[in-house]
């Protein structure tokens, strides 16, 4: 636990976070949206800080990043809460945890630890991961600066709910970012979700201005976010504003939490998605939670000649030359081909 960044004081011992786009307004030992940042005294403390809640070695493709460094691994990390709190959330157990005492469970880890492990276990890249490294802000910002310098890439998977002056700090030691976009609907977001949809917008666009890379992430949620004109603006939305090169994964449903009533996405909907995302011009989209589909494999943008062939998490075979289609010699957009 750390004094937190990002917040002002108030009167009457009230503190307001400005982290991310709730921008929460905390009373005396009182906790905010996340459920790990307390106000104690006027000081907001961070209370996940060096407290490791999960650790894993992991291919890079299970974030999903596709296009940093395909086939290598990447050392993933975790701090308990989130800043949404979405009904079909596969890690509830981690990320939906509140404090209810001055430290949060977890094992004690510093950003050098997180990076010895990584350089031991032979890993490309650090990810923070599995829940949303923005409410672990502090401990995800020495993890990237500790890596940055040992010639470690640091990658977030993250929903996007941030403000920019966070993010504007970690940018230079930020090397990649997989975006959830969650949907195109704002009472979606507020519903189901607990945020609202423009913030992630405005990260997305941001990232890309700072020069992160970016992938982004559609969850075609059954009767929420898996309609045809859904899709259809997601995918012209990544075309117009963060550029054909983005890769945009769309990732199987499968019942979840909350939602655990609800059928898993139907396969002719997920390869639907992937159509319309080629039709409205993005030169990689890819079918998530579905190993084995043709979806998974990365093709040539000009020729359409396969060059990445996966199933799951695993890179079967690579046939790029020096990050070029061996077939038409296009240049294929991302890091570490």
């Amino acid at each position: 636990m750390i004094p937190a960044r990002f917040y002002t004081t108030l009167d009457g011992h009230k503190v307001q976070c400005h982290l991310c786009p709730h921008e929460c307004i905390i009373a005396d030992d009182q906790l905010g949206v996340c459920g790990v940042r307390q106000n104690q005294g006027g000081t907001l403390q961070a209370l996940t800080y060096n407290q490791a809640i999960a650790l894993h070695v992991d291919p890079i493709e299970k974030k999903p990043l596709y296009h940093v460094h395909p086939g290598s691994r990447s050392f993933s990390v975790a701090a308990a809460g989130c800043n949404f709190h979405c009904q079909f959330c596969q890690n509830h157990e981690i990320s939906q945890i509140r404090a209810s005492y001055s430290r949060l469970p977890g094992r004690a880890l510093t950003a050098a630890d997180v990076v010895d492990q990584a350089l031991a276990s032979d890993c490309r890249t650090i990810a923070c991961t599995y829940t949303e490294p923005t409410v672990y802000y502090e401990w995800a910002l020495d993890i990237a600066r500790t890596a940055h310098a040992q010639g470690l890439g640091t990658v977030w998977v993250t929903n996007g709910y941030i403000n920019a002056a966070p993010l504007q700090e970690i940018a230079p030691f930020l090397t990649a970012a997989n975006v959830d976009l969650k949907g195109w609907d704002d009472a979606f977001y507020r519903k189901v979700v607990g945020g609202s949809l423009q913030p992630v917008l405005d990260t997305l666009q941001l990232m890309k201005k700072l020069g992160i890379w970016v992938e982004v992430t559609t969850l075609l949620v059954p009767g929420y976010c898996d309609d045809e004109n859904t899709l259809r603006s997601i995918a012209a939305y990544i075309r117009e504003h963060l550029g054909v090169e983005t890769p945009w994964h769309i990732s199987r449903f499968y019942p979840q939490y909350r939602l655990g009533a609800l059928p898993p996405t139907s396969l002719t909907v997920l390869r639907r998605g992937r159509e319309i995302g080629i039709e409205e011009g993005l030169r990689y989209v890819y079918c998530g939670n579905a190993p084995g589909d043709v979806g998974e494999h990365t093709f040539c943008y000009r020729c359409g000649a396969l060059l990445i062939e996966r199933i799951g998490f695993e890179v079967l075979h690579d046939k790029m030359v020096a990050g070029r289609c061996p077939v038409c010699a296009a240049e294929i957009d991302g890091i570490g081909f």
